[in-house]
């Protein structure tokens, strides 16, 4: 069997079963995120099944312009953006937020490189925009309120049209496609940059709210020990205010790494909420798939298709291991269950409750509903 058939279609047929499961579960539940995510894994499995098909036949026009869109534009920026919806409720905004204006800031950054010669001023344009969204997300966060997803979804639908119509009025150069000559896999060079910038602003806000997402859910429901404290407060002094924001990330990477043992031993006693290593699966199928993405920007495509698979298993896994969002696992859209109603270990609700508490009393707001909705 050839591998360069086998391994993206085995990539596209998980991903697509994930997108059913995740959509049988928002029929039942009505989450706003389910839906996003459910969009997000069929966008991941039609690119990979692109790749598949092109292995087993050839590339073409049609083929290429599918893949690039699904799997190269649009992946990344809907799965951070489900991820945007399951966190609303908390100060994940300020995340997000970071998310966005970096995402604007590399696609400014990178104007000048040759591959993307004849922008224009569409660098600095899409600069400004992530820049007014990042604002505005974060100012909604300050004042607690969890409209800030709408603005998020503002900035992922708008580049998935800009992308859309940019596509449909671009020429592509005979014969219609481009791949690495070393490794066959496909490659961007064809597309005008108005088209490819649009490829790191949706996957690296994407591709980083949902790895940091992830961690941040860990750390809300993991028993915590707390080594630097900090507040969100908003109605502490505006110098105290800042102070604390920019610490929070450091605190709370610090304050993971030294809840770490307590975490072990609440596993090993089984008190452990499944959301734990859950989040931590989720974070390293986001990890391991933007790794095999960026090393082929970099002209390392011998790891793309492999990246790709392995992210979708690891993602797929961390959602089946979440008693929260599988609470049963049955043949979707039947009432066939394949195992028993599952629960949350003795002790682990209390755990998770408790960490909740300890939240509110760092922060007003806290983390409080973190991905319960």
């Amino acid at each position: 069997m050839n591998p360069a058939v086998v391994l993206p279609a085995l990539t596209s047929i998980l991903a697509l079963v994930f997108a059913v499961a995740l959509f049988d579960q928002w029929r039942e539940r009505r989450g706003g995120f389910q839906l996003i995510w459910t969009l997000g894994m069929i966008f991941y499995g039609v690119g990979a099944g692109c790749e598949a098909i092109a292995a087993a036949s050839g590339w073409n026009e049609p083929l290429y312009r599918t893949w690039y869109l699904t799997g190269a534009v649009w992946t990344a920026g809907w799965l951070g953006l489900g991820t945007a919806y399951l966190l609303g409720k908390t100060r994940f905004g300020y995340c997000f937020a970071l998310c966005l204006f970096l995402a604007g800031l590399f696609t400014f950054l990178v104007r000048n490189k040759p591959e993307y010669a004849g922008a224009g001023t569409l660098p600095l344009l899409y600069f400004i925009a992530a820049g007014l969204l990042a604002l505005a997300v974060a100012v909604e966060t300050y004042f607690a309120n969890d409209r800030w997803p709408i603005l998020a979804a503002a900035a992922v639908v708008g580049a998935t049209l800009l992308s859309l119509v940019l596509m449909a009025t671009t020429t592509l150069h005979a014969p219609g496609y481009a791949v690495d000559p070393a490794t066959g896999a496909p490659v961007a060079t064809l597309f005008p940059p108005q088209l490819r910038l649009l490829t790191p602003f949706l996957n690296i806000t994407g591709a980083f709210a949902l790895i940091l997402g992830a961690v941040f859910s860990t750390y809300v429901f993991m028993p915590k020990h707390r080594v630097l404290a900090y507040s969100l407060d908003p109605n502490q002094p505006g110098d105290e205010f800042l102070f604390n924001l920019l610490i929070a990330p450091f605190a709370i990477i610090v304050n993971l790494a030294a809840s770490l043992p307590g975490a072990l031993q609440a596993l090993l006693a089984g008190r452990l909420h499944s959301r734990v290593p859950a989040t931590i699966l989720i974070a390293i199928g986001a990890f391991v798939a933007t790794l095999g993405d960026t090393l082929s920007r970099f002209g390392m495509t011998e790891w793309f298709q492999l990246g790709k698979f392995l992210g979708v298993l690891f993602l797929f896994a961390g959602f089946l291991v979440s008693i929260e969002v599988f609470r049963e696992i049955r043949i979707p859209f039947t009432s066939i269950r394949l195992s028993r109603t599952r629960h949350e270990p003795a002790g682990a609700e209390a755990l998770a409750a408790a960490a909740d508490s300890a939240d509110a009393t760092d922060d007003h707001h806290g983390l409080r509903g973190t991905a319960r909705g």
